[in-house]
């Protein structure tokens, strides 16, 4: 901070000061503005006083009678200084002082005659002008790093007391070191009005951050009102020490544009410089790029850039062109014979790691397909995607397995759906389920057509990779030899299947089941019999018995004849039961 002040207001000062420590009041006014002197500060009443008068100090030990009011009488002027800009308050005699100016900084004593006593009142009177601006001028236009080189010149204009101006670079105070700041100041004293007028010079050596950088001055006034003047900016100049070289993008492809961006630290920068190209030297005029197109795995390398009017100043960077070439050794479609071999290789030329994919029809596949032993199952399209990092190469074929139509099996179900056709006479409304389905299942391609030698209802047809499966449904009504005949463009096939009649089959299961029934129905009936004639004849000998014993005991006649009877009895039914085990 540097306070400068011109030798009449610091004396001023001074004694203001001075007069305030051995306790004389002090009074500060506004320059221009109305100025109010107190008298006595209240301690008199005015009612008591009889003769008020003003006057003020002239130096040199004089005084000078500013103005007289006695009790019921106006004030009365004395002075032709102050004749137009003094009058008195009434109520409390304060002295009012207008368009205040420095040369009023005096003391004015405020003597009162209140009975028989005389009092006096000092009051010292100091006045006070902010700055009317705070500019800075004498621009210069750039700065040159490492010269201290005169910035500029900030001014504050009528000012009391002197302005105290503070140099800033981005909102930082500079201090003067004698090197690189260097503040010099002085205070020029108007004659007519007394206002100070304070101007600074800065001197700054400027650095490469100061490209940017906004100087300003400032100013603290000492009743606290703050100046800042406008930011200015200057263009920092510097020669070359240092270049750099850009490429983008840093890890181009084969195809890519690469730009190479030649960046020199000097202000003001160099517009044109050399870029070294392996070998071949190209000037580049107004500019600091140069880009190559369309590059190859050629381009790889070393490149450069160097200043024009300063070869030996160079920067340099290496390219590397990332490449990713694939080479299939099938394209488009490939017909080929079931059972045949084909040969597939897959070629890869890159600059870095890559990953392999394949599909068949969009379904991936665990690994590179292998054909030692084509089957229809292999026919599809084929595709190979090969990545490294974001660059992707895809290649493919489309593969046709042909061969001539072969009948893998001919056969028959029955009763496997209610479809039917009968062959040569209908079916009776009664049955049903009555059908045969017979099923012909064909390799080959392309899609053979299938026929039959009998007409029936087409119940299925499918076909993929190769294989094909037909389905009819029929009621032969007799036994009959059927065939199935497949052909396409390279050849054909036919097979035989014999067809039992469905209502021979019916009636045989029926008679059998009704003969079967009948020898069931006629043993029963015999066992039956047999064990109804027993219990009848054992039922009758037992009465026979009965009676026989109830006659002897009445008629008295002998035992023995009733015992041969009873024999022949025994032996009769002995005889029938050995009938009815046979």
């Amino acid at each position: 901070m540097h306070l400068l002040c011109a030798n009449c207001v610091c004396a001023l000062l001074v004694s203001a000061l001075l007069s305030q420590v051995s306790g004389l009041e002090t009074v500060i006014g506004q320059y221009g503005e109305t100025l109010e002197i107190p008298c006595s500060n209240g301690s008199i009443k005015a009612e008591d006083v009889f003769i008020t008068k003003w006057k003020y100090d002239k130096g040199q030990g004089l005084t000078e009678s500013l103005l007289v009011k006695q009790n019921n009488q106006n004030v009365s002027i004395s002075d032709t200084e102050y004749k137009d800009r003094v009058s008195m308050a009434t109520t409390n005699a304060s002295l009012l002082l207008s368009a205040a100016k420095l040369a009023d900084q005096r003391t004015f004593t405020c003597m009162v005659v209140v009975g028989a006593d005389i009092k006096e009142y000092p009051v010292n009177v100091v006045i006070y002008k902010v700055p009317a601006g705070l500019d800075i001028s004498d621009k210069v236009e750039e700065l040159e790093i490492g010269r201290l080189t005169k910035l500029g010149t900030c001014v504050a204009e009528d000012a009391n007391p002197p302005a105290n101006i503070t140099w800033l670079k981005n909102n930082r105070p500079l201090v003067a070191d004698g090197k690189r700041v260097s503040i010099q100041a002085k205070v020029q004293v108007s004659d007519l009005t007394g206002l100070s007028t304070t101007t600074s010079v800065l001197e700054y050596t400027a650095e490469k951050e100061d490209n940017d950088a906004q100087f300003t001055c400032s100013t603290q006034h000492i009743d606290g009102a703050e100046l800042v003047s406008s930011p200015v900016t200057f263009t920092i100049t510097y020669s070359t020490e240092k270049i750099s070289l850009v490429v983008n993008p840093q890890n181009p492809l084969v195809g890519d544009s690469v730009t190479l961006k030649c960046i020199a630290d000097g202000n003001p920068a160099p517009t044109s410089f050399n870029f070294h190209l392996k070998g071949e030297l190209v000037k580049v005029e107004n500019a600091n790029t140069y880009t190559i197109t369309n590059v190859s795995r050629d381009t790889t390398g070393e490149y450069k850039c160097s200043l024009i009017d300063n070869p030996l100043l160079e920067a340099s960077e290496d390219i590397t062109v990332n490449y990713l070439d694939v080479n299939l050794s099938l394209s488009g479609i490939i017909i080929k014979n079931v059972s045949e071999a084909l040969d597939l290789a897959l070629l890869i030329e890159a600059s870095g790691e890559t990953e392999v994919s394949w599909t068949q029809d969009n379904v991936k596949l665990d690994k590179e397909p292998k054909f030692t032993n084509l089957t229809y199952s292999h026919s599809g399209r084929y595709e190979c995607t090969v990545t490294m990092g974001l660059l992707s190469r895809k290649v493919g074929f489309e593969l046709v397995v042909e061969g001539i139509p072969v009948i893998k099996r001919l056969s028959e179900k029955r009763g496997e759906d209610n479809q039917h056709t009968v062959l040569g006479l209908s079916q009776d409304p009664g049955e049903d389920n009555q059908h045969t389905v017979l099923i012909c299942e064909v390799e080959g391609f392309p899609e053979p057509v299938v026929s039959w030698s009998i007409n029936g209802t087409s119940l299925y047809e499918s076909f993929d990779h190769g294989k094909i499966t037909h389905k009819i449904t029929v009621v032969p009504t007799a036994n009959l030899t059927v065939s199935c005949t497949v052909i396409n463009k390279i050849g054909m096939d036919t097979s035989t299947i014999n067809v039992s009649s469905l209502y021979e089959a019916v009636r045989m299961a029926k008679q059998d089941q009704s003969d079967h029934s009948d020898q069931t129905k006629m043993v029963v009936g015999v066992v039956v019999g047999l064990l109804i004639a027993t219990v009848i004849i054992g039922l009758a000998y037992w009465l026979y018995m009965k009676k026989s014993k109830q006659g002897s005991w009445k008629t008295g006649e002998k035992e023995n004849g009733s015992s041969e009877e009873e024999k022949k009895l025994e032996e009769k039914v002995e005889e029938n039961s050995q009938k009815a085990e046979v």
